[in-house]
């Protein structure tokens, strides 16, 4: 048991007895009061463990600032920088990547960032000047491009649901899960079918050069700031001219062949890309690589196990055939199995004019279709008139989260809703 020594200042209510402090290992101060009189190895402890907790504290303070273009990919940067820092979040939950017009604060973000890490002027055009004049000295890493990553080019919706209607009716289903199926799409610029793992051959950086007739919904080269109303129809589209870009979409981009951008919503690019931000970060951050590397491991084993989920959950749903507002989501139906039926949009900006919507209300009529997906980050104005009086229900399929917390869960739990979604859409 420790003893307490009584102290007592009754007899000297000026201040304490001199007498104590050299009793007590303790001397008086100038002002009277009692200080200890510390051992010099203890001191020279406490001096330099003060220091290294200064240093661990400017250490701290130089881990990279991260800027981020999408939830997606803040999610899986926030995965990789856990424990150590959070990355900036350029465009908010519920905004269209494909059209954005950037905030003080985010501005500020770019020009802080030492790391910009973005799919890629695929899907957001805007942001490369930008990145150009506020971020000049950042190091950006572009995801889409990037030789990891699996690439689809932009199909013609028309054309790739009349093929796999007939195909549907020639070959057994059943096929194992991300390999191309033989009802898929056709692409008319050189690209065989039987990608494995969805890859797309002869992209080159992830942009396509030209564009074919083989392709819709690319995007055109040489727009700016992401706007391009009034741009006239590419060469090689002739009787589509009944298409137009001015019924209220809020974009100005035709995506007339090239890549398609959504690539994080196949999470064999998002267990890929994980590995791609860590190295980057441990690049920038040395004294950190292995807690990088550590937690992208840890993110990547997360994902494959819903990864794995989601494939049992998909699995029925084989058959079920279903309409979308625009071409995003191949990425996903090409991973599990699935089977688009039609798209309103050719693109994220292309409005559709009066002869496609009437093209596809009529083929809507005599195919069997599930549902009908909206997007929380697009207006339905267009899709419910296809769909009027067919009976068909509408659901929401989100490709961005845009109704979840931004943050290192969002990515599972977008792919966990989207699963859902389409389960919904199959019962």
């Amino acid at each position: 048991m420790t003893r307490s020594l009584p102290l007592s200042f009754s007899r000297r209510p000026a201040g304490p007895d001199p007498k104590l402090g050299p009793k007590l290992g303790l001397k008086l101060g100038p002002n009277l009061g009692l200080t200890r009189r510390w051992p010099l190895g203890l001191t020279l402890g406490l001096t330099l463990g003060l220091i290294s907790g200064l240093s661990g504290a400017a250490a701290r303070a130089e881990v990279p600032r991260v800027a981020t273009d999408i939830a997606p990919v803040h999610a899986l940067t926030a995965q990789v920088m856990a424990g150590l820092g959070q990355p900036d979040l350029i465009v908010e939950a519920g905004g269209s990547p494909h059209g954005y017009a950037l905030r003080p604060s985010q501005a500020r973000a770019l020009q802080s960032a030492d790391l910009v890490i973005w799919i890629g002027p695929e899907l957001t055009p805007w942001l490369e000047k930008p990145l150009s004049s506020l971020a000049g000295q950042a190091r950006v890493l572009a995801l889409l491009p990037a030789e990891a990553t699996a690439r689809l080019a932009y199909r013609d919706t028309e054309e790739a649901a009349e093929q796999g209607e007939g195909d549907r009716d020639a070959h057994a289903h059943g096929h194992d899960q991300g390999q191309d199926r033989s009802h898929e799409e056709s692409h008319g610029d050189g690209h065989a079918d039987g990608h494995e793992d969805g890859h797309a051959e002869g992209h080159e950086d992830g942009h396509a050069e030209g564009h074919e007739d083989g392709h819709a919904d690319g995007h055109a080269d040489g727009h700016e700031d992401g706007h391009g109303e009034g741009h006239a129809e590419h060469a090689g589209h002739a009787g589509r001219d009944d298409e137009n870009h001015g019924d209220g979409l809020d974009h100005g981009h035709d995506h007339e062949g090239g890549t398609d951008p959504h690539a994080w919503l196949d999470p064999e690019n998002a267990r890929r890309w994980l590995d791609l931000i860590a190295d980057e970060l441990a690049r920038i951050d040395p004294e950190n690589a292995a807690t990088y590397r550590a937690n992208a491991a840890r993110a990547e084993a997360e994902l494959a196990a819903l990864q794995a989920e989601i494939a049992a959950q998909m699995a029925p749903l084989s058959e079920m055939r279903f309409l979308v507002f625009h071409d995003a989501y191949q990425y996903f139906e090409r991973r599990f199995g699935l089977q688009l039926a039609g798209t309103v949009a050719r693109g994220d900006a292309a409005a559709p004019g009066p002869a496609r919507l009437a093209r596809l209300r009529d083929r809507l009529a005599t195919e069997r279709i599930a549902c009908a997906f909206s997007e929380p980050q697009l207006s339905d104005s267009l899709l419910t008139p296809v769909i009027e009086g067919q009976g068909i229900p509408v659901l929401l399929l989100d490709p961005l989260g845009a109704n979840l917390d931004p943050g290192p869960g969002l990515y599972a739990g977008l792919l966990r809703a989207m699963a859902g979604s389409f389960a919904a859409c199959g019962r």
